[in-house]
């Protein structure tokens, strides 16, 4: 089987790099965060308290991750922590105006493609199925440089995975409840597959556990199983939680949607089903609500 290259970088110089780089990213959203209190368009704490949160539990995963990483099925949690809810705290604490000084970089502008739900779910499947073929994988065990790319790129495919569903940017005008239910169905499934393959195969992928799983007296096919077994439990909580936030989400949308209509209409301003639809989907009720005061307003 073919080897990726050898990436010879010290562990402990890279748990120093990341920490570094996760403390610099703290100091940047902070800093930002304290820029916008000044105004009216501060980040609520709710949001600063998700963001600080996923960049500890990335923080705590890189600092004893080596130390208790002995089974698959350990590691498997950690991978889980890293592609899953760690992205996800990150994307709840951003907002429009946080983001609004990257946006305006070219680089950003271009990369906004990378967050259209199709794309942004293909490299978030085939990351993961890449790195847990045997030789990504085994190549991961080896070389403390590929784990790191391992680990930034979960986290980074987490990150636009999420941001369909939840960030700040505008979604597409296609992007509604019903192809929002398909892609978390499609996000859900993806992550079945790789459950269910570790869960059912008879055959033991990584065979750098056998040492390790002696000495926790688990047999390797059992300690994948497990591993398997953690994938779909995740797939499964995740699925019914965004089920139910989709649900509650929708039935929001639609009294405010009917609301906003029914005040058009009291108030003989035209407003269109559309429009009302897709200023509630971005979150921008209230500022079209206001507009059609102002409306009123002058026509009065």
């Amino acid at each position: 089987m073919i080897q990726p290259p050898a990436l010879t970088l010290a562990p402990g110089v890279l748990v120093a790099v990341q920490l570094a780089a996760l403390a610099l990213l703290a100091l940047l959203y902070g800093g930002r965060a304290q820029t916008l209190a000044r105004t009216d368009r501060a980040v609520p704490i709710g949001r600063l308290l998700c963001f600080y949160a996923g960049l500890l539990l990335i923080g705590v995963l890189v600092a004893v991750g080596q130390s208790w990483r002995q089974l698959l099925l350990v590691h498997t949690l950690e991978n889980l922590l890293l592609i899953d809810l760690a992205p996800l705290l990150l994307v709840l604490g951003l907002t429009a105006p946080l983001i609004a000084p990257a946006m305006r970089l070219d680089a950003a502008r271009r990369a906004r493609v990378l967050v259209i739900p199709p794309v942004a779910f293909a490299l978030w499947a085939v990351d993961i199925a890449v790195w847990y073929l045997p030789g990504p994988y085994q190549a991961a065990l080896e070389h403390p440089g590929w784990h790191l790319l391992a680990h930034v790129t979960f986290v980074l495919c987490g990150v636009l995975m999420w941001m369909c569903l939840f960030g700040p940017l505008p979604a597409p005008a296609w992007f509604g409840n019903t192809s929002r239910f398909l892609y978390i169905l499609a996000v859900r499934l993806a992550g079945a597959v790789l459950g269910n393959v570790l869960l059912w195969s008879g055959t033991v992928f990584y065979l750098d556990y056998m040492y390790s799983d002696a000495v926790h007296h688990i047999s390797p096919l059992a300690d994948q199983n497990l591993a398997g077994a953690a994938v779909l439990l995740d797939c499964t909580l995740f699925a019914i939680g965004l089920f139910w936030w989709m649900f509650r989400r929708s039935a929001r949308e639609g009294r405010e949607r009917q609301d906003l209509l029914d005040y058009a209409r009291r108030h003989g301003v035209p407003l269109s089903e559309t429009r009302a639809a897709r200023a509630i989907a971005a979150g921008r009720g209230s500022e079209l609500r206001s507009r059609l005061e102002q409306r009123i307003g002058t026509l009065s």
